[in-house]
């Protein structure tokens, strides 16, 4: 493995959240370490891993190797976040431990790039959720407002451009996390190396991945029911109006009507 790395026992790791696409192909192959997914040596010592999705996860890199990194990636980073989402661990070798983890500490048998792959994976899908987790709690608290709203006065003061909104960003934070980062689906590295499987999954059970995909996808879920219920309620309270103006155009219309026949008659 030829980084700093190689010969460290034990270093941290931190997963950063950047961007909601990051594009990865004019990368220069003399930094690259392996694919899929990429994974670079960063100049000043240390490593990344680089996901289409919009993360980046740093082993063993310091704050300012870290930090030059990202300046020199932005220009790949498609709609960047102004507030990054970030989450660190240990990692520590240890051929004496199980690997998994333990509190915060990550323990690995031996260390190699695949090894380091594996848990940037699960970094990687772990800040992805926390971010869509906090964006998706705001959503919720203004359906829970206006179906409170509905419930006590029998109208919402929502316009249905506002409720379009709400159901196109959950059907593009579904998009992004089944289509693009692929939350629930094992890492293709264990494909190529199978024995880390026993890894991932004890690290994919730590972050609880598959039950906050689960629950995410159940909010997702509720928010959109929720809107287009909102928008089915706005569009009837639409069509009752639009059906009493021309109730009262045909009311006019006879009033009209019955005024010419009696001015007429006399």
């Amino acid at each position: 493995m030829e980084s700093s790395l190689e010969d460290k026992v034990a270093f941290g790791a931190r997963a950063v959240l950047i961007a909601q696409r990051l594009g990865l192909r004019a990368w220069r192959t003399a930094e690259t370490l392996a694919t899929n997914p990429l994974t670079v040596a960063v100049k000043g010592g240390g490593a990344a891993v680089v996901f289409r999705y919009g993360a980046v996860v740093f082993f063993d890199a310091s704050p300012e190797s870290a930090d030059g990194f990202l300046a020199e990636l932005r220009p790949q980073a498609e709609n960047p976040y102004a507030v990054p989402e970030t989450e660190a661990v240990e990692v520590r070798v240890d051929a004496s431990m199980k690997e998994g983890m333990k509190g915060e500490v990550v323990y690995l048998e031996a260390m190699s790039v695949q090894r380091l792959q594996v848990i940037a994976d699960v970094l990687s899908k772990s800040v992805l959720l926390a971010f869509y987790e906090s964006s998706i709690a705001a959503s919720l608290d203004r359906m829970e407002r206006l179906a409170g709203e509905l419930e006590r006065t029998g109208s919402i003061a929502a316009k249905t451009r506002d409720l379009l909104k709400d159901v196109g960003a959950t059907l593009h934070t579904e998009h992004l996390m089944v289509g693009r980062a692929a939350v629930s689906d094992k890492p293709e590295i264990l494909w190529d190396h199978p024995a880390l499987e026993g890894l991932y999954l004890r690290l994919e059970d730590e972050f609880e991945l598959q039950e906050r995909n689960a629950a995410l996808d159940q909010k997702l879920g509720l928010v959109t029911r929720t809107a287009q219920t909102l928008l089915d309620t706005l569009n009837t309270r639409h069509s009752l109006r639009v059906e009493w103006y021309i109730v009262i155009l045909i009311v006019v219309e006879i009033i009209l009507t019955l005024y010419e026949l009696f001015v007429r008659g006399h």
